[in-house]
């Protein structure tokens, strides 16, 4: 993406730690301990989508996005 400023960003989104409660069904709360998602499976699918540390689905780790800014296309005076 191209802003106003001649430079190009593209967003990098990581998955952090599992926040899936396995003990919701008793009334409890209990996580597994998974630090962070690694894919099961190759990019596009449907593996990918699985964790390969504690089988849960990606959507349950928590999603932290970080603007990664490619500036090659600015210059610079000095």
């Amino acid at each position: 993406m191209a802003n106003g400023t001649g430079r190009k960003e593209t967003k990098v989104v990581h998955y952090r730690e599992c926040q899936r409660n396995h003990a919701a069904a008793i009334g409890g709360y209990a996580v597994d301990g998974c630090r962070e998602f690694m894919a099961l499976g190759a990019e596009g699918t449907a593996e990918a989508l699985v964790c390969a540390a504690c089988n849960c689905h990606r959507s349950f780790h928590r999603r932290e996005d970080e603007a990664d800014c490619d500036c090659s296309s600015t210059t610079t005076s000095g």
